[in-house]
């Protein structure tokens, strides 16, 4: 199937759902895996691995620091050779595009070597923060310097220069509330500390699930923390210990929503496989919201089926989307085909991301002739019974062309514009729509 460039129109399902799709593999455990398996001693096969701009930039900074990364696209597969802890170049400018794990981990990650390293992206990256990060590291005897003015009492983005000599450990505080990548990325280096690292939360964390696959991944390469909640964490110098096999990557949670998601307003039914309800990603709890609207979903060792409602008939919800928030412009997809009005809450966060996700979601929602209200921290969204015909503009933003892809499948009249931005986690995204035929 070809995309034109610059724009692609959805066309309508004919029939009821009845399909099989495999999503790639999860952005989060392919981002923390590359990272932990460079820290390790030795060589890991990451399989499964998910290809695509974010994982590519962050891949291509490992190598351009020293790594021997070695991608092999065709089998989704990549093979990291560790250094023990150490960065073997002394000096790199580092350029990761909009990939926001990438420059919080890293920014973590380079404090680990010797030397002086610069890390920048584009233009959107350039406004997203990570000066809650740069504080926790700076109490931690680190030396990390932005290279643009931050004005307005705005926080410290990228480009920075990070002067660095070893991570040497200690007690530091962090804010949780708007990336708990920044608690993520201090607990994976944290091993490689010259002494223990205690972290200490000073406000609530946003995308819990997001730290418990941080942990998780870290057990799975050898390594404890000690924890009280989600409020204090300890971790101790060690060393991560290579897989006995391969280390296989589940397929991506946040992709899986929108096929999840299909049934609710196409009715039928769709199977994603490569996942289960057992996955560390937090973003499978969307399903269970799926539930609360009226779908059934059918669990299996090794896929989730979710069936649509009789009669195609669901119902608004109320729902805090702190710890799924990248699951939420999939639920304001189809929250306008709901019988009720539809309040998404707790999603502060997500207007820090690729693009201000609430703001954007509105405005595109409207554009289809969508009640919307927009608040601080989400929006709610009403019935609509008439929608109009609308090019719906991406901001750049993968999760954008995606949810709003949804609407098409039901509404003849939904164009995505620069659809290539799905590229960033899901190259093939269209392809696999379209399998829903």
């Amino acid at each position: 199937m070809t995309i034109h460039p610059s724009s692609f129109r959805i066309h309508p399902l004919s029939r009821p759902l009845s399909a099989t799709v495999r999503v790639p593999g999860s952005k989060s455990l392919t981002n923390r895996a590359l990272l932990i398996a460079s820290l390790a001693n030795g060589t890991t096969h990451l399989t499964n691995a998910l290809f695509s701009d974010d994982s590519r930039y962050f891949a291509k900074a490992l190598q351009t620091l020293g790594f021997d990364v070695q991608l092999d696209e065709a089998n989704h597969s990549m093979t990291v050779t560790g250094m023990g802890g150490k960065i073997p170049a002394k000096k790199a400018e580092l350029f990761i595009g909009n990939a926001g794990t990438a420059a919080r981990f890293l920014s973590a990650f380079l404090t680990l070597g010797n030397g002086e390293y610069i890390l920048d992206g584009e233009p959107r990256m350039r406004e997203r923060p990570i000066g809650d990060l740069v504080e926790a590291l700076e109490q931690l005897g680190c030396d990390i310097q932005p290279l643009q003015k931050a004005e307005g009492g705005k926080q410290i983005c990228p480009p920075v220069k990070i002067t660095a000599s070893g991570l040497r450990g200690g007690k530091t505080k962090i804010a949780g509330d708007i990336s708990s990548q920044f608690l993520s990325a201090l607990l994976m280096v944290a091993p490689y500390a010259q002494s223990p690292i205690e972290v200490e939360l000073t406000t609530d964390l946003n995308s819990k699930p997001y730290v418990d696959m941080t942990i998780s991944i870290m057990k799975d390469f050898g390594v404890e923390i000690e924890r009280s909640g989600y409020q204090a964490f300890k971790v101790s110098p060690s060393n991560y210990q290579l897989p006995i096999t391969n280390y296989p990557i589940e397929s991506d949670a946040s992709a899986a929503s929108y096929f999840f998601a299909a049934p609710a307003i196409c009715g039928g039914t769709v199977k994603v496989e490569n996942i289960s309800r057992k996955s560390v990603q937090g973003d499978i709890a969307f399903l269970d919201v799926l539930k609360q609207m009226g779908c059934e979903v059918e669990e299996a060792n090794n896929s989730i089926t979710v069936y649509g409602p009789q009669g195609l008939s669901i119902v608004g919800v109320d729902v805090d989307m702190r710890d799924i928030p990248d699951t939420a412009q999939t639920l304001a997809a189809i929250a306008p085909f709901a019988s009720s009005p539809t309040r998404i809450r707790g999603i502060a966060s997500a207007r820090v991301k690729e693009t201000d996700r609430v703001s954007a979601t509105c405005t595109e929602l409207k554009r289809l002739g969508v009640e919307v209200e927009e608040h601080e921290d989400g929006m709610t969204i009403h019935p609509c019974q008439t929608f109009k015909p609308a090019n719906i503009q991406t901001y750049n933003d993968h999760r954008m062309a995606m949810a709003f892809s949804l609407i098409g499948l039901r509404f003849d009249g939904v164009t995505i514009e620069n659809p290539s931005c799905v590229s960033k986690t899901f190259p093939n995204f269209f392809e696999v729509l379209e399998t829903l035929r």
